[in-house]
This record gives structure tokens, C-alpha cells and sequence, in this order.
């Protein structure tokens, strides 16, 4: 779910405070309005969710001291300063202390509402990222982040963990519904330009034109800087690289020369989709392509991860039950494997979309997961399935998942885990022993 946004409107007029208030709650933002800057200063803090639009010229403090003690609060938040007719100096030089744009009298309100549009959608994002940057802090939260006990899990969390901390270019392969952007959203995170900007756009969402405009400029009047600009000192993150067009690709090379070594800003490229018969090699010039995949990382296809399969389908389906305010379904031994054997080619993206189905069908009292995963994959086509495995790795991971959900249904209670699995003490722990769960984690 989308994070709700505010608009904060400062102005010492009251007229101009409820027009404008007026004309963005319309819009449909949610607006609250402040007489003053020291008014406004006590209502916005760091991480304030959402943006402000100030006017510059105020008794006592005005709006460039308001745009200060802003930018020296949370250089992140964004701010819209309003100035007089003709006021283009201090316009100038509230963009250079960190304004996110103006508005000159008379504006038009449908310029302050995409202004508006843009500047939530940006301060969105930057909180997001906090957020995410706050959740892997540290080793332990991270492997909460990305799920899984399987060993290309634990590579994966290895090698964020260490690319982090680099400043070369980093590209990002895998299949689709992998969770690649997660994975470059975890990097910037985790690293040391984390407090500056996580900056990103799909190659494929755009003309050639229009994505030369948005990378390099020159960018319309009010649209802000370009991305490469806009994202100086932090990351630029390009999704679908493989959609940037041969004169592009020609432009962004030169455009990482110029910058040298260390990198003034690191690129995530990520890869979505190419032809069977292409790798990424094959789609980009030879030598972008060894530029961005200095470090490169490949995510795991989900139908390679083993048991921790049932351990993303049993944590979403606990998740969206929650959510929905209902039990969730009990997952027998025969779906279990049927879970395991799926070919999965939508990925942890589409086991997602299953376990929120399987719940919502569980709330009416009808339907299967096993009519969920061939309705899936029948609708997907044709895919590559799983090599057959021995009964015994269905069973392991079976009572691993049982095992593990009675654990986190009773909080780490031993006593009523034993009497609802009907396991006396000493092979309830020697099947944790062997699975690798510990009380701890539960309690």
C-alpha cells in the first residue's frame, strides 16, 4: 500500500494559505496549512511524510530561513518555494540551498499540482528507502529482508553485503519476479551513499527521445534536473537496460568515463528480459556492458531455492491472512511437494500473487493451491520444471515447514508444539536440530 503523502502549505496570508489548500485537496492530496514558518517548524520533523510549499517573503522568519533550517533538518525533504513577479535571483539561489522548484506569481495551479505530484512521488521514494535502509542495518534484519536458508540465498545476502560497500557499477541479472530492484534498493542501502539519493528509471517506459531528455537533458522547464545530474553523489539505478537504445548506450559511456575513478555516482543497471538466444552481452556494446558488470549479481531462479519455497509460501500466506483478517490455509504434504515441483516462472512474484489467492479462496471455503499453481501455469505457458527428487527431500521439507509454522503459531512454546505434533521432547528436538530451527527465533 501506497504511503499517504501530505502537503504542507506555508503562507502568512490567509487567503492564499485556503486557496491553495483548497485547490490541492481537490487534487486529492492531504493538506494542512501553517500561518508562519516557526508554526510550520514545529509541526515538520526529520522523515516528515510528506512536502512543503512555502512562500518566500513572510514576517519574522521568511521563507528562505524556513528553506535552511529545512534543508539542515532533512536535506531529503522536498520543498516548493513560492516568490514574487520577477524574482528569478532568489529563486536562483533558494534551487542552490536545496529547493526542489518555484513558483512565480501569478502560477498556475495545475503546474503546483504536478510540481506537487512530483515532489511527493520523490519524497515517497527517499522515505522508502530509509525505511528499507533502516530494515538492513544489519546482518540479521537483512536476511529477514531476503528470505531463505538455501545456499544461493546465502551468497546473495553475502555478496550485497560486500558489493555494497564497493563503488564500482553493479549489474543485475535474473529472471523476472526475482527481485532484482529489491536487491538494488538493498545495495544503496547498505553501502556508503546511503544518505544520498537512490535515483530510478525503466529504459523501457520511454521514447528514445524522451529517455535521452530524462538521463541527460536538457529536461522541460520545471521537470527538474536530469536524472544523471539529479542522482550526482548517490546511485542511479536503470531498470530494463537492455531497452536503452544503441545512441544512448554510446552517451552513458561516455558519460561514466567523464567521471573517473571512483565513480562520482554508481549505476545499478538491471536486466529484465532478452531473447532465448541473446545473453546481455549480446544486447549491449562490448564495452558498456564491461563497464556496468565490473560486479555483476544473478539472482536465483525461485524453482532452484528448494525448501525455502514452502518457507516464502507459508510466511506470505501467515502475511496476507493477517491482513485479511482471516485464518490461513493449512498447507497439506501433497501440496507441499506440488509447490515444490512448480516451475515457477513468474518467480517470488507470482508465489506472492498465489499465497494472497490462497488465502482469499480459504476465507470463502473453496478452492486448492494445487488448482491455483495450474491455473498459473497453464496462463504462463510453457516452462522449464524441476528435475525430479527423491521422496525423502519432500518429506524433509514438509516437516521442516511444519515444523517451523507451530513453532511461530505458539511463539516458541516446546510443550504445545510436542502435543499438537504428538512428538515426544527428544525427537522434536533432534528434528529441529536437524532443520535448523531454534526456539530463540520464536520466542
Amino acid at each position: 500500500m501506497a504511503r499517504a503523502m501530505k502537503v504542507a502549505i506555508v503562507d502568512d496570508e490567509a487567503d492564499m494559505r485556503a486557496s491553495i489548500s483548497q485547490w490541492l485537496a481537490l487534487s486529492g492530496f492531504d493538506t494542512e496549512t501553517h500561518a508562519s514558518a516557526e508554526e510550520a517548524l514545529k509541526a515538520i520533523g526529520p522523515d516528515y511524510p510528506g512536502v512543503v510549499i512555502s512562500d518566500i517573503k513572510m514576517p519574522g522568519m521568511d521563507g528562505m530561513a524556513l528553506l535552511k533550517r529545512l534543508m539542515g533538518m532533512d536535506s531529503g525533504l522536498p520543498v516548493i518555494m513560492i516568490t514574487g513577479h520577477g524574482d528569478v535571483p532568489m529563486a536562483v539561489e533558494a534551487m542552490r540551498i536545496g529547493a526542489f522548484d518555484f513558483l512565480e506569481k501569478p502560477f498556475n495551479p495545475d503546474r503546483m499540482t504536478d510540481l506537487a505530484k512530483k515532489a511527493t512521488n520523490q519524497r515517497r521514494l527517499t522515505l522508502d528507502n530509509r525505511a528499507l535502509r533502516r530494515e538492513l542495518s544489519d546482518g540479521g534484519t537483512l536476511m529477514k529482508k531476503l528470505i531463505g536458508a538455501s545456499p544461493a540465498m546465502e551468497r546473495l545476502r553475502e555478496d550485497i553485503l560486500d558489493l555494497g560497500q564497493a563503488d564500482s557499477h553493479v549489474l543485475i541479472d535474473g529472471e523476472t519476479g526475482t527481485g532484482k530492484t529489491l536487491v538494488a534498493h538493498a545495495l544503496h542501502a547498505v553501502g556508503p551513499r546511503a544518505s544520498r539519493k537512490f535515483v530510478t528509471i525503466s529504459c523501457a517506459a520511454y521514447s528514445e527521445t524522451a529517455l535521452e531528455q530524462r538521463l541527460f537533458g536538457p529536461v522541460a522547464e520545471g521537470a527538474g534536473l536530469p536524472l544523471l545530474e539529479e542522482a550526482r553523489g548517490g546511485t542511479l539505478c536503470l531498470e530494463d537496460i537492455e531497452a536503452l537504445p544503441n545512441a544512448l548506450q554510446a552517451r552513458l559511456l561516455a558519460a561514466i568515463d567523464e567521471q573517473g575513478t571512483p565513480p562520482e555516482t554508481r549505476i545499478i543497471a538491471i536486466c529484465n528480459e532478452h531473447a532465448p538466444d541473446k545473453t546481455l552481452e549480446d544486447v549491449l556494446r562490448p564495452d558498456l556492458y564491461y563497464r556496468l558488470g565490473a560486479m555483476k549479481i544473478t539472482l536465483p531462479p525461485l524453482r532452484t531455492r528448494g525448501e525455502d519455497i514452502l518457507v516464502l509460501f507459508t510466511r506470505m500466506v501467515e502475511q496476507f491472512a493477517e491482513e485479511y483478517g482471516c485464518e490461513a490455509p493449512q498447507v497439506t504434504a501433497q501440496e507441499a511437494a506440488q509447490l515444490l515441483q512448480a516451475p515457477w516462472p513468474g518467480n517470488v512474484r507470482q508465489l506472492v500473487n498465489i499465497a494472497e489467492r490462497a488465502v482469499l479462496q480459504n476465507r470463502r471455503g473453496s478452492g486448492s493451491i494445487a488448482s491455483l499453481l495450474m491455473a498459473d501455469n497453464e496462463a504462463s505457458g510453457p516452462a522449464m520444471t524441476t528435475e525430479g527428487k527423491p521422496l525423502k527431500d519432500y518429506v524433509d521439507a514438509f516437516e521442516r515447514m511444519l515444523i517451523d509454522n507451530t513453532m511461530r503459531r505458539h511463539k516458541g512454546s516446546i510443550v504445545a508444539v510436542m502435543e499438537e505434533l504428538c512428538l515426544p521432547r527428544r525427537t522434536l528436538n533432534e528434528k529441529m536440530a536437524k532443520y535448523g530451527l531454534q526456539r530463540q527465533d520464536y520466542v
